[in-house]
């Protein structure tokens, strides 16, 4: 009987140490799995869907985009010198009337203002006397000339009738050449018709960029009165520094913005690169035509340029995915779980930038259809940091 009891002890025994044993193995998996959970998710950032929409995140999986070596260049818009008129006056004279203000738009021969004065009857009076002078000398001439040919009239007052003619012939022409540049009509003038006021007339199509007169104000002769544009051949000037010269060649496109429109890009394509460099800085004028113009772009408008040297298609991600950590750059990889998202740091080399994206590489193959965070990379980095930190303590 002792034996039986000491056997019962003894299984007792063995029993409690076995499962002390398991106890202890159960809670040692439970801990290994929690810290293996926790240091999963310490390796990345956790967003719940109201952190996620706070902070107004994008997702987006890669891009392929043409991504190109450029030049910087600056500059402003301008239109080539034919496509420019500045509108005097021919004579000293009062301004009767303005008809345009800044920024209409005039078509050739358009009056724009009329001009009155004194002189401007009495270079009409002179013209009407002249022509009618020059009128009665001519039928002189030719009865002297037939006379002359008939041999009834001597040669004398042939050659004297054939002179006065012909110095009242040019008098006449040179008056009437000056009433065409007041745009007054010879033949109403020698009708009889004398005109209070002479038309201002634009000489090209455009767009009336300055008014530099009031009405009643006495003009001389070469005033700049009007200043047209004719906006339609508007191009880009920019400037492009000496050690970018080689890399510009004609025929490049080059990308630019203006600030009344930052967000949008201008295509133009270089026609023509100086061959002179100007002083301060050292630089040469480059030429591009515009692509897609629109009514807001006026000549003298500052722009800012990207001249594309190379261009080739690449993946790229919006430059404010990436962030800079040391020397490395890095994305944010992105994974839904349930309303949550999670976010996983990966190492990536750069490439070129353009329009707001940067061309990048993967260290290791990633697959077509990831999903990455495309904004606020640095808040995610600045996140995982502070949870690395608080992991360690």
């Amino acid at each position: 009987m002792k034996h039986y009891k000491i056997l019962f002890i003894t299984l007792l025994i063995v029993s409690s140490i076995v499962s002390c044993k398991q106890t202890t193995s159960v809670q040692e998996n439970k801990e290994t799995s929690s810290e293996a959970h926790e240091d999963d998710h310490a390796e990345g950032v956790e967003l719940t869907k109201q952190q996620f929409d706070a902070l107004q995140m994008t997702i987006d999986t890669l891009s392929e985009k043409t991504m190109s070596g450029y030049v910087e260049a600056n500059g402003q818009l301008e239109v080539p010198p034919q496509n420019e008129a500045t509108v005097t006056a021919t004579i000293g004279a009062n301004v009767a009337s303005i008809n345009v203000i800044e920024g209409d738009k005039v078509s050739k021969n358009q009056v724009l203002a009329y001009l009155s004065h004194p002189d401007i009857i009495s270079i009409q009076t002179q013209y009407l006397s002249a022509y009618n002078n020059m009128v009665f000398l001519e039928k002189d001439y030719l009865r002297q000339k037939k006379l002359y040919n008939e041999g009834v009239a001597s040669g004398m007052s042939f050659q004297e009738a054939e002179a006065k003619y012909i110095s009242a012939k040019t008098l006449a022409a040179g008056l009437e050449s000056q009433l065409q540049l007041l745009n007054l009509s010879a033949k109403g003038i020698q009708k009889g018709t004398i005109y209070q006021k002479v038309a201002l007339k634009s000489p090209i199509d455009g767009y009336v960029q300055k008014v530099e007169v009031k009405t009643g104000q006495f003009v001389d002769p070469q005033t700049e009165l009007f200043e047209i544009v004719d906006t339609h051949h508007v191009h880009a000037d920019l400037m492009v520094f000496e050690k970018d010269v080689a890399l510009v060649k004609k025929g490049q496109t080059v990308r630019f913005q203006i600030q009344t429109q930052p967000d949008k890009d201008i295509e133009a394509t270089i026609y023509s690169i100086g061959k002179t460099f100007e002083d301060g800085p050292k630089a040469v004028h480059v030429h591009a035509e515009i692509e897609n113009k629109s009514g807001n772009l006026i000549p003298g408008m500052y722009i800012q340029g990207q001249i594309e040297t190379s261009a080739k298609k690449q993946w790229a991600l919006p430059e404010s995915a990436l962030v800079k950590e040391g020397d490395s750059f890095y994305v944010f990889q992105a994974t839904q779980e349930g309303e949550s998202w999670h976010f996983n740091q990966i190492p990536v080399t750069t490439g070129t930038t353009n329009n707001g994206w940067m061309a990048i590489n993967f260290l290791e193959p990633i697959a077509p259809n990831t999903l990455f965070a495309t904004n606020n990379a640095y808040y995610l980095l600045a996140e995982k940091n502070k949870s690395e930190a608080e992991h360690t303590h």
